[in-house]
């Protein structure tokens, strides 16, 4: 049996599980309900639309009367504004669930990718798909759900793979980047990535290959055309017997897609990866022999001319060639956007190659201290490779007095 006083301290404590509810004298509608287990609840009745409806306030072992009586008026001032309090609160709790499964492959379509278009249109697409890229393993994740550990697991991972840690440091970024957007948008309250770690690139690590893995990785790369170009017939035969139009035939051409050429032009200009990946025809200056690394694209920011030697000039004319009215010299081949990444095909070429511990970067590396062995001068190195300090190409300088040695000993 409901008894009508002010609900206080006092009143609660005398208020038993038989009268099980108090009336508050104050706020019309308020009033506390005693359960059997002996919590008290704070409520509210209130009606709108000719319908009642009661609106749980919270637990009295978290509010005292006095702080339950003033939510019940706040809530009665959002009645009195014709607002359903009930169904604002069921709503909140629906566009919280919805918070909670949202995907970060969703999030970042729906949600981020508006937002770096908004920021700068030019970039935004290139910066989404890399982004979906890189972390794709991971797009089907709610994003509360990505965690510090998820994401140290992670960055160790690509450092198996054999990425630099700039790279991995960029692409973290930039995901975290896209949660705390995510936070400051309301979609979680927050996320823990401050806490992941990213190893520190050994600047002084030179690792370039030997001559019998020079050779082993040019043969998986032609191994690997063979087996393209093979599939490719089997394929047409195919289509012919069906009486469908063929796809180009592979044999008629000298690169069966860009993975040889973007390695073997990393190998003879010691262009940087993502130097590679932006380079345009434009650049490149087939008949004079040169190609220049624009300072937008480059770590520096400087701009460099780089020679081409008779390798990197022969395969530039013949991927040219074949791809006469791309802007990009290595797009991904469905629109004339630069290639984003060759992962996959790089790695399985090192396995085929059996080549251990060694990076796209080391290609870098493999240039350079070509030159160095042959007896370049490092200043001349540092212009070629874009270094804004002799003392980054300084690491090179232990490759030059054994060749030296064995120059003069030709005489000897």
């Amino acid at each position: 049996m409901a008894v009508k006083k002010k609900i206080t301290n006092a009143s609660l404590k005398q208020l038993t599980v038989a009268e099980r509810r108090i009336n508050d004298t104050e706020v019309s509608g308020f009033h506390a309900l005693k359960f059997e287990s002996g919590k008290v609840v704070y409520y509210l009745y209130y009606r709108i639309n000719g319908k009642q409806a009661n609106y749980k306030i919270g637990p009295a072992s978290d509010l005292t009367p006095a702080q339950a009586r003033d939510l019940a008026r706040e809530k009665l001032g959002e009645v009195a504004k014709g607002q359903d309090v009930q169904e604002n609160r069921k709503e909140k709790k629906r566009q919280t669930e919805i918070k909670k499964s949202l995907r970060l492959g969703i999030f970042l379509e729906k949600e981020y990718l508006p937002f770096l278009i908004s920021r700068n249109p030019k970039t935004a697409q290139r910066l989404y798909k890399q982004m979906v890229s890189t972390f794709a393993d991971y797009l089907d994740t709610s994003i509360p759900d990505i965690s510090a550990f998820m994401m140290q697991k992670w960055v160790a991972k690509r450092k198996e793979d054999g990425r630099a840690s700039a790279t991995i440091a960029a692409s973290f970024n930039a995901l975290k980047g896209a949660l705390s957007r995510a936070v400051e948008w309301g979609f979680i309250e927050s996320h823990d990535l401050k806490k992941v770690k990213i190893p520190k690139e050994d600047n002084t690590r030179i690792r370039y290959l030997s001559v019998d893995e020079e050779k082993a990785l040019l043969q998986a790369i032609t191994d690997r055309n063979e087996l393209i170009r093979t599939k490719r017939d089997s394929a047409n035969n195919h289509r012919q017997v069906r009486g469908r139009d063929e796809m180009m035939d592979l044999k008629s051409v000298r690169f069966v897609d860009h993975i040889e050429p973007i390695i073997l032009l990393a190998m003879h200009s010691g262009l940087r990866k993502g130097e590679l990946f932006s380079l345009e025809w434009s650049d490149i200056n087939l008949e004079r022999r040169y190609l220049t690394v624009k300072g937008t694209n480059a770590k520096s920011k400087k701009s460099r001319v780089i020679p081409l030697n008779e390798t990197a000039l022969n395969l530039l004319e013949g991927w040219r060639s074949q791809n006469p009215d791309k802007r990009y010299v290595f797009t991904n081949g469905y629109d004339d956007l630069p290639i984003t990444d060759i992962k996959k095909a790089w790695l399985n070429l090192l396995a085929d190659a059996e080549i251990k511990n060694f990076r796209f970067h080391d290609l870098r590396h493999h240039f350079a201290s070509k030159l160095v062995m042959a007896g370049v001068d490092l200043n001349t190195v540092r212009e070629l490779l874009g270094h804004s300090d002799l003392k980054m190409t300084l690491r090179y300088a232990h490759l030059a007095p054994e060749h030296k040695a064995a120059a003069v000993g030709l005489i000897g």
